[in-house]
């Protein structure tokens, strides 16, 4: 499916199919993520994470930006394990196989590659066996089960839509059911700074959300360009982007 971007700075994208879009929110900035119905004889489905990773107090208030990965530059592994059923593992951050990801902004955590974070879509055909690799012991492992009819760790088994937090030090042996599966891997080194949060706004302290309240009724962030509260770009399935300093671009084939 299709996701159209829009935000206060201007900025605008539509991406999809494969396509990710990697936001800093940074300081001062409103945005909405809406879904375009191209489609007006069938249904529009789409199929997506939105994955929120945390700044460190120092990166609150850095200028925002987003960046596209689109599908065709995200790295793919093929393998197969030893009696060739297929795995396919998507590297959107981190590293696997010696494969790096393209890149993130410059101020997330995930641009550190000492905060070892890790952004991966597992597919596994049926029966299919998988080890995944160990990382640093100080290194925060979740493993969700997005589709498919279960996976089995350790002889203990694991159902779909079920999340397990992993031992990172340990290589982990994962056995497919009988339908093809796919997994989510998310891991990072934790940020290690106190937490407070309300609707929107993610800071340090209690003090910093009653300032970034106040920030947003006195500014609006710069206000909203746009002519309703969940704009969509066109009626064209072209996938775009277009920064706040009018740079515009396009996927490649």
């Amino acid at each position: 499916g299709l996701i159209d971007h829009a935000d206060s700075l201007g900025a605008a994208a539509r991406y999809g199919h494969g396509d990710v879009q990697w936001l800093t929110a940074g300081n001062g900035i409103n945005h909405a993520e809406m879904f375009p119905l191209l489609n007006r004889s069938d249904a529009n489905t789409i199929d997506f994470f939105q994955i929120w990773l945390n700044l460190p107090a120092g990166n609150k208030r850095v200028k925002p930006e987003f960046k596209m990965l689109w599908a065709n530059t995200i790295p793919k592994v093929a393998q197969h394990d030893a009696n060739g059923r297929a795995i396919e593992v998507t590297v959107v951050a981190g590293k696997y196989s010696e494969q790096g990801a393209p890149g993130t902004p410059s101020n997330s955590w995930a641009a550190n590659a000492e905060n070892d974070v890790a952004i991966w879509t597992i597919k596994l055909a049926a029966n299919a066996e998988w080890t995944l690799p160990k990382t640093h012991s100080n290194t925060g492992r979740s493993l969700y089960v997005v589709r498919g009819d279960g996976i089995q760790i350790h002889d203990q088994t694991i159902a779909n839509l079920q999340q397990l937090e992993l031992k990172p030090d340990q290589e982990v042996i994962i056995k497919n059911g009988a339908e093809p599966t796919e997994l989510l891997l998310l891991q990072g080194r934790p940020i290690g700074e106190a937490v407070a949060h309300h609707g929107p706004f993610v800071m340090n302290t209690r003090q910093e959300l009653v300032e970034a309240y106040q920030d947003y009724q006195r500014t609006g962030f710069g206000g909203w360009p746009w002519k309703g509260t969940a704009p969509i770009h066109g009626d064209k399935s072209d996938r775009f982007a277009r920064h706040a300093d009018g740079r515009k671009e396009h996927p490649l084939g």
